[in-house]
Order: structure tokens, then sequence, then C-alpha cells
């Protein structure tokens, strides 16, 4: 019991601290002012194309990606640890895996109301599978986090005119509730469970406050230390590049359908904060590149990452993962071409 309420109270501290009582705020924000900020991907509000790489590129990009989402990494962190160290195995496994086929429903409904980014919610996505939580609803907690955020699919909808918030809104179900439920098929039968670092599924928690103390500092010390140089080594790489993968500056609209398979490629590669997604896309849109390619990363900007399969790389069998990834990309290339039928430059 100890380790529950450790669990709940670190938990909705967090989450309240780094997403819905700034969401709250900002939301009103939007909706007064219609922007939701410029694009993190050039660091302009009237320029599309991002810089040349370089180390000033690299950066300036973590920087401004770092001071946007340091908030919500910590609380990943901090929820990561607490469902590895706090909660009662068997009951983490009766929540997350004991209805069947409906797991990506139950993780994408769970995940949906923590907001997370893409690579704050990788940390959590590992301590679940450490726990024994299966591929399914381990994956949907994790792409869910980002793909089906309430608080994203608002902005847009103060942001954005209507046909890109149902586009957004229908390519997130379809990836948290309909891919993952595909791509976790792909899983061993001896990896749908548990993974081997996972622990006893007859773990009953922390005996006691100290116990439960002593546990949280140790996870919390190994998640920070076996995720976080990666995922800064990464960040900068991204950033330096970004020029490279978004070539905006260097006549994309000629490049035809080759375009939209390219933006879908490097957005689903790409790391951005949450909800970043829109202002690059509006930019874009203003810079007149028409409408296909920017919609091929509406989907793939928040969905996933590089940084973000990096972190669950060891937690996911490597063709779950890989699979995953190029559903991003798939469904990047088919919204975008919803986007050029339904949609007028």
């Amino acid at each position: 019991m100890a380790g529950l309420i450790a669990f709940l109270v670190i938990a909705v501290a967090s989450i309240s601290w780094a997403k819905w009582d700034p969401y709250l705020h900002k939301a009103f924000t939007v909706a007064a002012t219609h922007r939701l900020g410029v694009s993190i991907l050039s660091g302009s509000g009237t320029r599309a194309a991002p810089p040349e790489p370089s180390l000033g590129a690299a950066v300036s990009y973590a920087l401004a990606y770092f001071q946007a989402i340091w908030t919500a990494l910590v609380a990943g962190l901090l929820v990561a640890a607490a469902i590895e160290a706090l909660l009662p195995r068997r009951w983490l496994l009766w929540v997350m895996s004991g209805h069947g086929r409906l797991g990506a429903v139950v993780g994408g409904l769970l995940a949906a109301p923590c907001m997370m980014c893409t690579c704050c919610s990788a940390p959590a996505a590992v301590s679940l599978r450490r726990a024994g939580v299966p591929v399914s609803p381990a994956l949907a907690w994790w792409v869910g986090n980002p793909a089906i955020n309430p608080a994203v699919i608002l902005f847009a909808a103060f942001v954005l005119p209507w046909p890109w918030v149902v586009l957004r809104l229908a390519a997130g179900l379809v990836l948290v509730f309909v891919a993952v439920t595909l791509v976790a098929r792909l899983a061993p039968a001896a990896q749908v469970g548990t993974i081997e670092v996972g622990g006893d599924a007859g773990d009953l928690g922390p005996r006691s406050w100290g116990d439960a103390a002593g546990r949280y500092l140790r996870s919390l010390g190994r998640l920070s230390l076996t995720l976080l140089p990666e995922y800064l080594v990464i960040v900068l790489l991204l950033g330096a590049f970004r020029g490279w993968l978004f070539p905006v500056a260097h006549g994309l609209r000629a490049w035809g359908p080759l375009a939209v398979v390219l933006f879908a490629i490097a957005g689903t590669l790409f790391v951005i904060p949450t909800a970043g997604e829109i202002p690059i896309l509006q930019g874009m849109l203003q810079a007149g590149l028409g409408v296909a390619a920017p919609a091929a990363l509406l989907i793939t900007l928040p969905a996933v990452s590089l940084p973000s399969l990096a972190m669950v790389w060891r937690s996911f069998p490597p063709r779950v993962s890989i699979a995953l990834a190029g559903s991003v990309a798939l469904l990047g290339v088919l919204t975008a071409l919803a986007a050029s039928l339904l949609i007028r430059a």
C-alpha cells in the first residue's frame, strides 16, 4: 500500500506540474491569440527553412528544445521510476495486461491524460516493459502520449483550419489503436510478456516507506544514467543536421511525391517538443510549400523520434520498433495524400 500511495502522489504531482497546469493556462492564451509560437525547426516566425548543418545549429536547437521540454522530461523520469520501483507488480499487470486483445486500447486511454512528448514518455515505457507489461499496452502507452494528446488537439483547433484538426486526430487514433495492435503481433511469443530484465510478477511492491524510498532512488538513478546521455547526443546531431533533413530552401515543391516521402521519414526521425508540429506546419504553409509535404509531418513529428526509439530499443523486440517507425512514416504519407485531396493549398 505504501508503494501505491507514493506512486499516485508522485504521478499526479509530476504531471500536474509539467503538463496539466501549464496547458490549462496556455489553452486560454492560444484561444485568445490563435497562435502557438514560432517554428522550433527554423527558430523564426518568418522563415520556414532551418539553418545549414553546423555546431551552432546543434547547440541552438538543443537549447531551445530542452528549454521547452525539461519539466516534462523530469516528470517522465519521476513517473518512470515510480512505475518500476513503487507499484505492486501484480496490480500493474492486472491493469495493463488483463484485457486480452484490448491491450492497445487500455494503454492508449491511460496515456491520453498524461500528454507527454514521445521522448518524455519513453522512460515510462521502459519501466512498463521491465515490470513485465506486454508489448501492446506498453507500446500504446508510449505512442499514445504524443499521438492522442488532447491538449495538442485543442491547440490545433484554436490555430489550424478544421480539416487539419480532423486529420491530426484521425491519424493519432489509427496509430495508437490500429497500427500498434498490428505491430505488437510481430513480437515473439516469448517476449510478449516479461522481457529478460523484467522482474517477478509476484512482487507486491515496497514493504515500508524506507524500502519505497530506496527502491525509488535506485530506479531513478539507473534510468537517468542509462537513458539521458544517448538522448542528449542524438538531439544535438538532429539539431545540427535539420537543414538536410528538411531541405525547405531547395525548391522542394519541384520534388513532387518524393518530397512527401522525404518529409515522412524525416518527421519520423526528428524530435520536437509537445505541439511543436503545429507552428512548424504553419511556417511551411506560409512559405508556400503546398499542402502534401507539410501534412506528412502532422503525425510523424510528434509520434516517435530517433531519440525515443533509441531509449526503448532494448525494451521492445527490434522488429517491433522498426515496424512501428515504418508504420508512422507510412501513416505520414497517407495523411499527406488525404490532405492533398481534402485541403486546398
